[in-house]
């Protein structure tokens, strides 16, 4: 039995994230125009696209980040949740 706390409960909740948006990658790739299509894995994009990028001369950084996600990667992180919960 594992010992329950909040980096396991991450851990469930990213992974089945991301079984979930792969799901829904393949999906996108298999399945006819439509809907459910649609539904299913139209992902809207969250964060900085493009990146910004800093340049102070002597030291340059680029910070961005870009959160797709679309419903089956959110039904992976309610089931990662709920295994989390009964495991």
């Amino acid at each position: 039995m594992l010992k329950k706390s909040g980096g396991y409960l991450l851990l469930f909740i990213f992974i089945g994230g991301l079984l979930g948006s792969v799901l829904g990658e393949i999906l996108l790739v298999v399945s006819p125009e439509g809907a459910v299509r649609s539904f299913f894995v139209v992902a809207p994009r969250l964060g900085l696209d493009p990146p910004v990028t800093v340049n102070l001369v002597l030291l340059k950084f680029t910070l961005g980040f870009l959160l797709k996600i679309n419903l089956l990667g959110v039904l992976g992180m309610l089931l990662g949740a709920y295994l989390y919960k009964h495991i």
